[in-house]
């Protein structure tokens, strides 16, 4: 799964990565769910970055407490599960990330880990978006979509997120593909260079958020 990542890469980087404006923004060290985090969607008026809340609140749900629960969407399931099959073929987005966490259990405990891609390098997941509304009130939320672990991971947890390069972001923002096969071939395990250390449990506290939380231990 995917349960909490960080985000502190200066905007100017990320939108040279991703060629788009980024709205600012403030870094954290420890992004969890319930909060809005940085994504990107396109619509017929391009592609776009703005926030959105982490935990899939379904247009259809018919009370929004069902969020924290929708977090993390199976890659294997998206297509048929009622919660996001409507997102997978027409509000597909990204979320931007520059590591995530995981934890390692051993015996009766669980070890946090910190994960990061080539040279701490900008990380874009695979995600799924959709508007609930009840009178005036509107939530815009996000699930991360996760698959089997790539051979780092497979150490740490039996799940990971998809992430996506540069190629395969731009099918995926594509409202035009449509593909059910398409769109599976993308929400494969990561192949590049992947790195993971352990580090505090303080991490495991949403509200510890500083630095201090990247070091090794």
């Amino acid at each position: 799964m995917c349960g909490r990542f960080t985000l502190f890469t200066r905007p100017e980087k990320i939108m040279e990565e991703l060629g788009i404006q980024i709205p600012l923004f403030d870094p954290s060290y420890n992004v969890a769910p319930s909060q809005n985090i940085l994504s990107v969607a396109a619509n017929s008026n391009g592609t776009r970055a703005g926030f959105l809340k982490w935990g899939l609140v379904p247009s259809w749900a018919k009370d929004k407490k069902i969020g924290p629960k929708l977090i993390n969407a199976r890659a294997e399931t998206i297509a048929e599960k009622p919660a996001f099959k409507s997102s997978f073929y027409r509000r597909r987005c990204l979320i931007i990330a520059d590591s995530f966490y995981e934890w390692k259990r051993t015996g009766n405990e669980k070890r946090p880990y910190r994960i990061v891609i080539g040279d701490e390098d900008i990380i874009t997941f695979a995600g799924l978006w959709d508007r609930w509304t009840d009178g005036e009130e509107q939530i815009n939320s996000c699930t991360i979509i996760t698959t089997h672990p790539n051979q780092t991971m497979l150490t740490l947890h039996d799940r990971m997120p998809v992430i996506l390069d540069k190629k395969s972001r731009e099918v995926w923002l594509d409202s035009n593909v449509e593909d059910p096969s398409q769109l599976q071939s993308l929400l494969t395990p990561f192949q590049g260079e992947m790195n993971a250390y352990q580090v505090s449990r303080a991490v495991n506290n949403p509200r510890q958020n500083n630095v201090q939380l990247l070091r090794p231990v």
